[in-house]
């Protein structure tokens, strides 16, 4: 269809006895970033690695800017970019130099290559910096660099897999402000990540991937509802006084987190909740430290939709 840019029905790959995708499938509009999200051996590589035809599924219709991507590997290799985990680029040569690399690596021819890196450097807030050599860049400027070198041949999809793995909060937000743009300028952006607030900042839709399949999909309010929607939080000043407390709330489903000295609980009626357990615990003489109505993390949503116990960082 002429609205989608990634189709993946019923992928299959296995490796040895353990199925790395198991019947996936997945859809992304053109113009949109969809992000993927999963626990450690999921899948989420494996299928980067076949949507950008560097591996070979073993069943599956899968296409990628209207190709498929067993028998038309190389069309779909001329629309693609990719930015792996790891940076692909010279530490010893300046940002021009590597993008201008890069231009003649894709046949650009010397003049085009120059312009090209030339108009990438200025997009991505690194004209100053171009002769400098790349070992002297910060984290963030190496990485925005590195998303640079991806769209050297200006592709009409991007595949980002973990792209802020190892950044400080300062070079994460330069990488999300640059694929905003991106796909602004109508890049089609499919994001795999271990941090599942660049999912929340980035993706216009997620699929939330276990054992080789999909096993939710919607946006980050969709799937934050289907964990039971808004929840209120109580931080009481004294954690002895929460047992206390868990028995007095008007609330169902109470999680006690002792050494945060949290309670959390779903609501249904945001305001009538809130001044119940405010009114209760004024009547029972327990002070709370805070009281808040919150909607529920993505983070949340990962451990309710897996069953697991890991946290963001550790998926990968």
């Amino acid at each position: 269809m002429a609205d989608t840019a990634i189709t993946v029905e019923g992928a299959e790959k296995t490796y040895g006895d353990k199925k790395a995708l198991n019947g996936l499938g997945l859809t992304v509009a053109r113009g949109t970033v969809h992000g993927v999200l999963g626990p450690n051996g999921a899948g989420k590589t494996t299928l980067v690695r076949i949507l950008s035809t560097l591996l070979r599924p073993d069943a599956g219709r899968i296409e990628v800017a209207g190709h498929d991507v067993v028998r038309e590997a190389y069309a779909v290799r001329l629309r693609i970019g990719l930015l792996g985990q790891h940076a692909a680029l010279d530490e010893e040569l300046g940002g021009r130099q590597n993008l201008e690399l890069f231009g003649r690596l894709h046949h650009l021819g010397a003049r085009r290559a120059r312009a090209r890196a030339d108009e990438l450097l200025e997009r991505f807030g690194l004209a100053d910096t171009g002769r400098k050599a790349v070992r002297q860049y910060s984290g963030g400027m190496r990485r925005r660099l590195d998303l640079a070198a991806s769209l050297i041949t200006e592709p009409e999809v991007l595949f980002l897999d973990e792209p802020t793995t190892g950044l400080d909060p300062r070079g994460r937000a330069e990488v999300w402000s640059s694929v905003r743009s991106l796909v602004d300028g109508g890049t089609t952006v499919l994001l795999t990540t271990q941090y599942l607030e660049e999912a929340d900042q980035l993706a216009d839709r997620i699929s939330v991937v276990d054992a080789g399949r999909v096993i939710a999909e919607g946006t980050a309010d969709e799937l934050k509802a289907e964990t039971g929607g808004d929840r209120i939080d109580v931080i009481l000043r004294d954690a002895g006084q929460l047992g206390a407390a868990v028995a007095l709330l008007p609330l169902t489903g109470i999680s006690v987190d002792a050494d945060r000295r949290l309670l959390s609980a779903p609501v249904t009626d945001r305001m009538e909740a809130l001044s119940g357990v405010v009114r209760a615990l004024r009547e029972a003489g327990i002070e709370a430290e805070d009281v808040a109505l919150r909607r529920p993390t993505l983070d949340e949503v990962f451990l309710h939709l897996t069953g697991d116990d890991h946290r963001v960082k550790e998926a990968a």
